[in-house]
């Protein structure tokens, strides 16, 4: 068994797949000395998971750090969608590890922002970047994740955000009529709710029951019936030659209130050093994120319109975002 005082063990904590893998400084975060995908609901704790990933190598790390799906709370996290309660004590104690990490995953995400490269990111709007100016990150997945950079004397500094849960705020009638149409159903509408995989299945059901689009029997069957709506309507909007009407107008509902709400974001950290869009969404619905509404509902902020209009917007296309900002996190210690 061979051991290595400069590998870092990084993970990116899910509620339906893990992804680990090993690092040193000499091989960096795109040659792992080994990786994995495991599903996480397979194992009843993450120390198990683990155990599995490390029977496969006779590499022992000395550190680990993880990105996971959930808020982390004075070295404890309990995972969304999982009975797994993490500690950072006790996962360092189980896996006979010298430091372990924690961090929620859009921090582990933001993290990652300054290690991508062009190959890494579609771009929605070139902007005025400042050097070392804030960055925001807006990551749509089965919730809504948002977080931040802030530049220090050492270089970029990741922080936690819950604005996904933050109040939804219509901007037209239609936005309103989806907001009276929500209230009923789940009480307080956050932007997580309209803005998500999670929101996508309220958006279609919105355009179906008020009638503004037609929903064919056999493409709301479909939807209706899958056990992730979100695949079932992205399949019918961008995966045929005959995309469904209804399922692209839902795309596009959810890519305006992405645009404003990325805007809002961008406006409360002030980001002239960038706009990164992640999570899972937005990358397989980038043709309609590069439709003009797009950017030009980013832009409507008023007064600030200007100003908004000179931050960059990227598109994070790399899905190892978390665990290469994960892998970030345990080599800072």
């Amino acid at each position: 068994m061979r051991t290595r005082s400069s590998t870092c063990l990084a993970g990116d904590v899910g509620g339906t797949k893990t992804n680990l893998a090993l690092f040193t400084e000499e091989s960096g975060i795109r040659d792992p000395l080994h990786e994995r995908t495991l599903p996480s609901g397979s194992f009843d704790t993450l120390e198990e998971l683990v155990e599995e990933f490390l029977r496969d190598t006779d590499v022992r790390p000395s550190r680990a750090a993880f990105g996971v799906a959930g808020p982390v709370v004075e070295g404890e996290a309990h995972i969304t969608n999982l009975p797994w309660r993490i500690s950072e004590t006790r996962l360092a104690e189980r896996l006979g590890l010298e430091q372990v990490t924690l961090v929620n995953d859009l921090v582990a995400i933001a993290k990652s922002v300054p290690v991508l490269g062009g190959e890494d990111l579609q771009t929605l709007n070139t902007g005025e970047p400042v050097e070392t100016g804030p960055i925001a990150v807006v990551a749509p997945g089965t919730g809504l994740g948002e977080a931040y950079l802030v530049w220090h004397r050492d270089g970029y500094h990741a922080y936690p955000s819950e604005g996904g849960h933050a109040d939804f705020a219509p901007l037209d009638a239609e936005q309103m009529e989806l907001l009276a149409y929500m209230q009923p159903k789940v009480g307080h509408v956050s932007y997580e709710y309209v803005c998500s995989g999670t929101g996508m299945a309220y958006l279609y059901r919105f355009l179906r029951d008020t009638g503004r689009v037609h929903a064919p029997a056999e493409v709301d069957q479909a939807v209706s019936e899958a056990d992730q709506p979100t695949r079932a309507i992205f399949e019918r909007a961008f995966g045929t030659e005959e995309p469904a009407e209804i399922c692209v107008e839902t795309a596009r509902l959810f890519a305006r209130i992405l645009a404003a709400e990325a805007g809002n974001m961008a406006l409360k950290v002030l980001s002239l050093g960038g706009v990164y869009l992640g999570g899972g969404l937005p990358p397989r619905m980038l043709s309609v994120l590069r439709e003009p509404f797009f950017m030009e509902r980013f832009r409507e902020k008023g007064r600030f319109e200007r100003i908004v209009s000179k931050f960059p917007v990227h598109v994070m296309m790399n899905s190892k975002a978390a665990l290469y900002g994960a892998a970030e996190v345990c080599r800072d210690g």
